[in-house]
């Protein structure tokens, strides 16, 4: 595949790729929230994982080279 055909479908990917590290990591984490008693000392992590997740979102929308929003 040429470079042009990778830049092409990169930012397919990397939503792709955002949305199924957001589902793994948010899905362990509101599950132990809802059903362990020591699930509420998860909530103090949950912040950390948020700005992780955003972290995230901006290197692989820096990686896709999409612009700012119109």
């Amino acid at each position: 595949m040429s470079n042009a055909g990778i830049s092409h479908h990169r930012p397919a990917i990397a939503v792709a790729l955002g949305l199924l590290v957001a589902l793994a990591v948010i899905t362990p984490l509101a599950w132990l929230i809802n059903t362990r008693d020591w699930g509420i000392l998860v909530m103090f992590v949950v912040p950390f994982a948020v700005w992780g997740l955003i972290w995230l979102g901006r290197r692989l929308a820096d990686w896709a080279e999409v612009g700012p929003p119109p």
